[in-house]
C-alpha cells in the first residue's frame, strides 16, 4: 500500500452518492490519475494497488460506480436504468466535485477503458492523456472473440458451461467450476485469486444487480445490455496521448484491442506476456514501469498560456 495519505469521502450525484478515495495531494501539481474499475456492476477493490502511483507524485482517484461497493446500491432498478450516459454523467460529476476538471488523467480498466474512451470522444479541455487497459473497442467483437476463447478450453468444459447456459442454470456450483476454468486463463492467472481481486469478486456476488443488467452472469456470456455497445465511431476524436495495454492471455484479445490502436491518432500498445486480464496484479512491477513512463512523458499540470 502507498505510504502517501488517502482521504475518502462521497459526492453527491443527483438522489445518489458516489464513494471515492483520493490519495495523494490534487494540488501536488501532477494531474491526478482518475481510475474506472470494470464490470459494469464491479468495484475499486481489484485496482487498489494503483494507489502507489501516489508515492512516485501523481494523485490517484478511485470510485466504486453507482449500484455497488461504497456508492448507492439501487438492487430495485431495472434494466432501462443501467445505461452509459448514467456512468458517463457519474464521471464527470466526480470530476467536478473534486474540482480536477481543468487537468486530468484517466485509466480504465475492461468496461472502465470503454467508459473512458466514450468520455475521450468529447475531447474534454482537461484531460491530459489516456489509459486503457485490457478493454475491448466493441461488444460484438468481444462476443466473436469468447466464442473462439470458448472453443479452446479443455474437453467437457464448453460442453457444461454452453449446456447450463441453455438451461438458464447458471447459478449451479457445476457451471461455476467450468467458469472458473476460463477465468484462471484469461481473467487472473495469479493463484490463488489476490486478495483485492477477490473482494471485488465477492462484491459482484453480493450485489449483481448493475453486472447482470449490463453484461450478464459473467464475462464470456454477455445478455445484457451491452452486448452491442461499441466505442470504435468514437476513437478518431481522441485527441490526447493514450496508452493500450493489454496481456497475452487476456480476455481482451489483439482482436477486440485493435480497433483503438487503429482509431486513435497518439497512441502506444503494450502487450504482458506473462499476463491476462490483469497485469497489474499479474507482473505488477512491469506494469508499474510502462505505466509510470507514460505518466512522466504527459508531464506536470498545464500553466495559463501553455
Amino acid at each position: 500500500m502507498p505510504s502517501a495519505p488517502s482521504v475518502k469521502g462521497t459526492a453527491p450525484f443527483g438522489d445518489y452518492r458516489t464513494w471515492y478515495r483520493v490519495t495523494g495531494d490534487l494540488g501536488c501539481g501532477l494531474p491526478p490519475v482518475v481510475v474506472l474499475h470494470g464490470g459494469p456492476g464491479s468495484t475499486h477493490d481489484y485496482l487498489l494497488s494503483m494507489a502507489t502511483l501516489a508515492d512516485a507524485g501523481w494523485p490517484v482517484v478511485h470510485y466504486d460506480q453507482v449500484g455497488n461497493g461504497g456508492s448507492t446500491r439501487l438492487p430495485d432498478k431495472g434494466a432501462d436504468f443501467w445505461t452509459v450516459g448514467l456512468f458517463r454523467d457519474e464521471l464527470d460529476n466526480l470530476l467536478r466535485h473534486l474540482g480536477i476538471t481543468g487537468d486530468y488523467l484517466l485509466f480504465g480498466q475492461s468496461w472502465g477503458g470503454m467508459l473512458a474512451a466514450s468520455h475521450a470522444g468529447d475531447r474534454p479541455a482537461g484531460l491530459r492523456g489516456l489509459v486503457i487497459a485490457n478493454s475491448p473497442a466493441s461488444m460484438p467483437l468481444w462476443l466473436q472473440e469468447m466464442k473462439v476463447l470458448r472453443e479452446r478450453l479443455p474437453p467437457g468444459v464448453q460442453e457444461t458451461l454452453l449446456r447450463h447456459e441453455a438451461a438458464g442454470t447458471t447459478d449451479t456450483q457445476e457451471y461455476f467450476s467450468a467458469m472458473r476454468v476460463f477465468y484462471d486463463r484469461h481473467v487472473c492467472r495469479v493463484l490463488p485469486w489476490p486478495r483485492d481481486y477477490l473482494a471485488t469478486f465477492m462484491e459482484i456476488n453480493d450485489d449483481p444487480t448493475v453486472y447482470h443488467a449490463m453484461n450478464g452472469p459473467n464475462e464470456f456470456h454477455v445478455i445484457g445490455s451491452l452486448k452491442d455497445w461499441s466505442v470504435e465511431d468514437v476513437l478518431p476524436r481522441i485527441d490526447v496521448p493514450t496508452l493500450l495495454l493489454s496481456g497475452r492471455h487476456d480476455e481482451a484479445t489483439p482482436a477486440t484491442v485493435r480497433p483503438y490502436f487503429d482509431g486513435i491518432a497518439t497512441v502506444r500498445w503494450e502487450i504482458f506476456e506473462e499476463s491476462s486480464h490483469m497485469p497489474h496484479l499479474e507482473e505488477p512491477e512491469r506494469f508499474t514501469e510502462v505505466l509510470t513512463e507514460f505518466l512522466r512523458e504527459i508531464g506536470p499540470v498545464r500553466t495559463m498560456g501553455n
